[in-house]
């Protein structure tokens, strides 16, 4: 099975089993509004980086965010459990370690699915160690 059909599976399952406000329906299509990149700044070795991103649902249907997924292993994402409901707005939340990061930048992207068009947006979140 190609990871299309798994996450349609999902998706459907995922829509079937909401019981929001708002109907939802496969194949409906939304927008977003992101703010894609966060800086963190300069950070001391070993800091944990709290990185918060607005979601805003900025269309007529719910949004459902489906993935979130961090490009290392250093790196946590939590997605909105719920649809977001047009209008309204929640939080992609992600927490970089850097006590095991070689490098003096940081640079880490986060793969976001959602039903969006197009349905992929990466977030970044960087900074310098010190």
């Amino acid at each position: 099975m190609n990871m299309k059909k798994i996450v349609l599976f999902f998706g459907i399952g995922f829509l079937l089993s909401c019981g929001d406000d708002q109907a939802l329906q496969v194949g409906q299509k939304t927008t977003m509004e992101v703010e894609t990149v966060f800086d963190a700044g300069t950070v001391v070795k070993g800091e944990v980086i709290n990185a918060k991103f607005k979601v805003t649902n900025t269309g007529e249907y719910p949004l459902v965010i489906g993935d979130v997924t961090p490009s290392c292993s250093c790196t946590v994402a939590e997605e909105p459990e719920d649809p977001i409901q047009p209008g309204e707005s929640s939080e992609i939340i992600a927490q970089v370690k850097t006590d095991n990061l070689s490098s003096k930048k940081i640079q880490k992207m986060i793969t976001v699915m959602a039903n969006t068009e197009p349905s992929v947006t990466v977030l970044e979140i960087k900074g310098k160690i010190r």
